[in-house]
């Protein structure tokens, strides 16, 4: 494999300061790409951006994800720092676990305002820059299993993921006339430091994967690489399911 094969892309990845977003930075700058790395967490965005720029161009950009302001302020950053744009990763989401019965409003509206707002305006701004650029480019937003399959006390997540899936299927009848694709990828259990935290977690989900093991973060990075690299640009509108075969069974964890 061509070890530069992103050298003339410029990418901006939200959510990106550790876990799934941080390990797709990582391997695109290897793989030659510049990177604009966000995270709401300042500290995070500037720690990750420090390690991954021994491999290449990475610059940090603390901030919320679902600002609309600082969504475009992203975009322009990176055009002024690497004169282009031709990667969007919408990465940045959050999980509110909660009771239906007892959920509350301000939850949904913080899960649908970063999950799906976030998503829908940072695909906006990026494909309007792409569009300009008149040079095509790629889109990859992130969606989860359980916009596939029912999850116990996540329909709130649930719902946003499923909506990301048909925001890539939708918007394929306008951008693909500028050869902009998009696509979504739907990880199932993976191993972060935050699912880390829960000791049973690895054994849990090993024991109900068909494959044996959740994901690591290499797993999803591999598959989000290949969805934006040129290898896959007829590819658009679909979304990519690493679960190692759990939605084919979907046992529960509980």
């Amino acid at each position: 494999m061509n070890s530069k094969k992103f050298s003339n892309e410029v990418a901006i990845i939200t959510g990106a300061g550790q876990g799934i977003g941080f390990e797709i930075a990582k391997q695109l700058c290897i793989q030659g790409a510049a990177i604009l790395l966000n995270d709401i967490d300042e500290s995070l965005a500037k720690n990750a951006a420090e390690k991954i720029t021994e491999h290449g161009n990475c610059i940090a950009m603390p901030g919320d994800a679902s600002n609309v302001l600082f969504i475009q302020q992203m975009v322009d950053e990176a055009v002024k720092q690497f004169g282009k744009l031709t990667i969007a990763i919408a990465n940045a989401g959050i999980t509110l676990f909660g009771d239906f019965f007892e959920y509350k409003p301000e939850a949904l509206q913080s899960v649908m305002n970063l999950n799906i707002g976030g998503s829908f305006f940072l695909t906006q701004a990026a494909a309007k820059q792409m569009k300009q650029q008149q040079n095509g480019g790629s889109i990859l937003l992130m969606s989860s299993v359980t916009g596939h399959q029912a999850h116990k006390n996540l329909a709130a997540y649930g719902i946003t993921k499923a909506a990301l899936e048909m925001l890539a299927k939708t918007l394929v009848v306008e951008l693909s006339p500028y050869n902009i694709s998009i696509n979504a990828i739907a990880p199932g259990a993976t191993i972060t430091e935050r699912t880390s935290a829960d000791g049973n977690y690895i054994k849990t989900w090993s024991n109900i994967t068909p494959m044996g093991k959740p994901a690591t973060v290499d797993d999803i990075a591999n598959a989000a690489l290949f969805m934006v690299s040129p290898a896959s640009r007829h590819i658009t509108g679909q979304s990519v399911v690493i679960d190692g075969g759990w939605t084919s069974v979907s046992p529960s964890p509980y």
